[in-house]
């Protein structure tokens, strides 16, 4: 059976490798800006293990302090020897109830070099499955365009008013402004 745990900085150094395997670089937070954010709590990472033989079997970085209530789901990954066992489906059903006392939960669906969409498409109906909806917010990180849905928990579902002072601010826990405005963008393409 799938069970959760909050993971340490150890766990941090054990599984970045697999964070920057199925993530782009683009959107890769800096490992030391993790470590810090995860000591102040603005930052947990959850891993996901089998109870019986206790190997990590997924993973998930979520930005959860913020002035808004909402958490953001930034990294979350099935390691790539376990995927195709419905463990993903178990993992966010652990996500959701974790988090069941926010306003709600935010999730960046990115994908780089996708010419026909299909990675696109495999994680909307995904995360669709679990509730969250489409947010109309054009946000792009590292340049790349991306899909903001959001899993309306206490809040209300259509927060695309203030999603850009959301993720800014949950963002600012573990990046200087710099940082920031090289990362994310908010607007047309540019």
């Amino acid at each position: 059976m799938l069970a959760l745990r909050k993971g340490g900085h150890r766990d941090l150094e054990r599984l970045y490798s697999a964070v920057q395997m199925d993530f782009d670089r683009r959107e890769l937070l800096p490992k030391p800006a993790i470590h810090k954010a995860m000591l102040r709590g603005e930052q947990e990472l959850l891993v996901f293990y089998d109870e019986q033989s206790n190997i990590t079997l997924a993973y998930a970085l979520v930005m959860c302090r913020g002035v808004y209530g909402y958490v953001l789901l930034k990294y979350f990954g099935v390691l790539p020897w376990f995927r195709e066992q419905g463990l993903g489906v178990q993992a966010m059903r652990l996500i959701n109830k974790r988090y069941a006392d926010r306003q709600g939960i935010l999730a960046e669906l990115t994908v780089f070099d996708d010419e026909e969409g299909e990675t696109l498409r495999k994680l909307r109906r995904f995360f669709t499955r679990f509730g969250y909806q489409d947010l109309d917010c054009a946000l792009r990180i590292g340049g790349a365009p991306v899909d903001l849905m959001v899993k309306p928990l206490r809040g209300p579902a259509e927060i695309a008013p203030i999603a850009p002072r959301v993720l800014a601010d949950l963002y600012s826990r573990c990046l200087r402004p710099a940082s920031i405005e090289r990362m994310l963008s908010f607007g047309a393409a540019e």
